[in-house]
């Protein structure tokens, strides 16, 4: 498939992800084995209409939402930049952003 199959994928997927539901409890949702789901995430088959409304529905977002990959590129520039910025710090700034992503998590 092409480059669309494999955006429209991985934005199901990442909005799937960030509501914490499974992959084989979206499968199921949508009357669908979880391989196929699978081959939809992974950009091997792109999704039939019905099923793209099915998933934004699902997922609480709009079909548009689907094919919103902008917000992928800057969500993973964003990961990119922290992830390089923690790498360049000392240890007792690691510390300190440890604690301090705890403390987010708890109070999240």
């Amino acid at each position: 498939m092409g480059i669309l199959s494999k955006k429209v994928g991985q934005r199901i997927k990442e909005i799937r992800e960030s509501r914490g539901i499974k992959q084989c409890t979206l499968a199921v949702k949508l009357y669908m084995e979880p391989s196929n789901l699978t081959r939809i995430e992974n950009g091997h088959q792109f999704p039939k209409e019905e099923n793209l409304v099915k998933i934004a529905d699902i997922l609480g977002v709009e079909v548009k939402d689907l094919f919103d990959f902008t917000s992928d590129d800057s969500r993973h520039k964003k990961i990119e930049n922290i992830i390089s910025q923690v790498r360049s710090s000392n240890e007792s700034q690691v510390d300190f952003l440890e604690k301090f992503v705890k403390l987010y998590t708890l109070n999240g």
